[in-house]
């Protein structure tokens, strides 16, 4: 039995030698790989019989003749066996067949567990290893234990921090020659896996079998304790620490501590400042490689995260993730003090601020402070005079997203929001959020002076300058300050004489729309403000008015140098003429 070891021994050496040896260094072929790979499973296999199940002397034996059979075709560099779907050549002819699986995508070791197949032989063998739990392979240094051996010999460069394997090309260093391998491969843009569903390629199958899992949806690693599911085994172990609690990972600097190595690598460089990751399209820096892959998609456009059931594309899966609540319904925030539930955590925080009136956000211009951080973007954006948002049609420039959006939809006609009551259309979703209201007569903002609710923000914000006075709108040409906005903006046409809202009917002009409309009544003879006491109509409210002075008999209107009374401010002028001797 010594004999025997001492032959595998030497052989191993040898197949090693001639594997490395068969192309440049960093550039060890698949093939190549999987065979070495199919030669220590058979070892692995033939040191367990020889220790451990003596009736099988015979199949060991075999196997030695074999093996030894393999080591000489191998060391002549002897090639008999050629493939016939692309030009390769094998030494053995189980390594044809081994390879020509990768043509014909046939597997045929199923597991009996888990129904999962492989087309080799060594990854069903490793494979089974999960189901069994089975770590043969055990560090003397920290007793972590694996189940292959390879990782085993891999693992004592964690302690050592040693990085023997360097790129020819960038003299990066690497503790694993697996991953200078990935890496050449992407500094030589090598990329032979092909996505057959949205063609994106890549340097490694492994990458692919990753990414395959965004357009399946497949989650095969599943949590023993809450059954959650993941697509990637990483991602379950990073998960199972969220029940236990451990977080091993303590800075140095401010004794925070973190469940995640990696975590703790992200928060040290708030303290350093550090941010390796460049684009390379607009020389931007970010912290984490995270943030680049996103940032990098605002030059490509690629939206990777699709919507199931509406096939709405998005950058981001956090994104993905919070869409597909609309179709759900699902609103798993909810507010401690009225119990509104809410679909995103930042909508409950914006929420829970009306409860308690927080302005953490302060404008250092103005002092003004706000409820919410965008509000206060959108508030400086006043003192700057900044538009970054540009329509692509019209090139009309905007302060605010979401007015550029609003716009946009002036050319398309858009109107993606639908009431479910009465079935109206808006362009915002904001709108139809108001709009629903009018059916539920909600109310949700209560001034907190008089107790006056409104069933929207905005009301309620300039209900509240009734009380403080405050006019934060202010004419640039003559200083006048208003309450709102919409009076600013009546008040400027009188400086630039603009009339754009002109009648169909005979052409006037007029500054406001309000005018525009008193005026079409005469066209139409229209009159649609009654009286309740007469029945007669007018077609002006204003008229309405002075015509139901003449039921009550009250006098408004009241000289200030006789003190005698009118009922109609016209009558109050021209008494006043008596006084000034004026002549129409």
């Amino acid at each position: 039995m010594e004999l025997q070891k001492s032959t595998y021994a030497t052989f191993e050496v040898n197949v090693n030698e001639e594997i490395e040896g068969s192309e440049e260094p960093g550039q060890i072929g698949d093939d190549e790989i999987k065979v070495k790979e199919e030669l220590e499973i058979k070892v692995e296999l033939i040191d367990f019989a020889a220790g451990n199940d003596p009736s099988s002397k015979h199949d060991q034996e075999l196997t030695q003749n074999n093996t030894l059979m393999k080591k000489q075709i191998i060391c002549t560099g002897n090639k008999p066996y050629p493939c016939s779907h692309c030009d390769k050549s094998f030494s053995t002819n189980s390594d044809i067949i081994t390879h020509t699986t990768t043509h014909t995508g046939q597997k045929p070791y199923l597991c009996s567990q888990g129904e999962k197949a492989f087309s080799h032989n060594s990854s069903f063998i490793i494979h089974q290893r999960v189901h069994a739990e089975e770590n043969p392979y055990q560090c003397s240094q920290c007793d972590k234990a694996f189940s292959m051996k390879n990782t085993l010999i891999n693992h004592p460069i964690a302690h050592s921090e040693e990085k023997p394997y360097q790129c020819s090309q960038c003299d990066t260093a690497f503790s694993q020659n697996s991953n200078l391998i990935i890496h050449q491969r992407i500094q030589s843009e090598e990329k032979q896996y092909q996505c057959n569903k949205c063609d994106k390629v890549f340097s490694h199958n492994s990458n692919l079998i990753n990414h395959q899992r965004i357009h399946s949806g497949e989650k095969p690693y599943q949590c023993s304790q809450c059954n959650k599911a993941f697509s990637h085994n990483s991602h379950l172990i990073k998960h199972q620490i969220t029940h236990s609690g451990e977080k091993p990972y303590q800075c140095s600097q401010c004794n925070k501590s973190f469940s995640r190595k990696d975590y703790l690598i992200f928060h040290l460089r708030i303290h350093s400042g550090e941010k390796q990751y460049q684009c390379s399209q607009c020389d931007k820096n970010c912290s984490q490689k995270s943030d680049l892959i996103r940032h990098q998609r605002t030059h490509t456009g690629e939206k990777p995260f699709q919507c199931s059931q509406c096939n709405k594309t998005f950058s981001r899966k956090t994104n993905l993730i919070k869409h597909q609540r609309i179709h759900t319904g699902e609103k798993q925030y909810q507010c401690s003090q009225c119990g509104k539930n809410f679909s995103q955590n930042n909508d409950l925080i914006r929420h829970q601020r009306t409860h308690t009136w927080e302005k953490t956000f302060q404008c250092t211009r103005c002092d003004k402070a706000f409820l919410h951080n965008s509000d206060l973007i959108r508030h400086q954006r006043t003192h700057t005079g900044e538009k970054p948002y540009q329509c692509s049609q019209c090139n009309n420039n905007f302060s605010q997203k979401s007015d550029l959006i609003s716009h946009q939809r002036t050319h398309t006609g858009e109107k993606p929001y639908q009431c479910s009551q009465c079935n109206k259309a808006f362009t915002l979703k904001n709108n139809l959020i108001k709009h629903q209201r009018t059916h539920t007569g909600e109310k949700p903002y209560q001034c907190s002076q008089c107790n006056e609710a409104f069933s929207q923000n905005n009301d309620l914000i300039r209900h509240q300058r009734t009380h403080t006075g405050e006019k934060p709108f202010q004419c640039s040409q003559c200083n006048k300050t208003f309450s709102r906005k919409t009076n600013l903006i009546k008040h400027q046409r009188i400086h630039t004489g603009e009339k754009q809202y002109q009648c169909s009917q005979c052409g006037k002009n007029f500054l406001q729309n309000n005018d525009l409309i008193s005026h079409q009544r005469t066209h139409t003879c229209e009159k649609t403000f009654q009286c309740t006491r007469c029945d007669k109509a007018f077609s002006h409210n204003s008229d309405l008015i002075r015509h139901q002075i003449t039921h009550t008999g009250e006098k408004t209107y009241q000289c200030s140098q006789c003190n005698k009374a009118f009922t109609q401010n016209i009558n109050l002028i021209k008494h006043q003429r008596t006084h000034s001797g004026e002549k129409p």
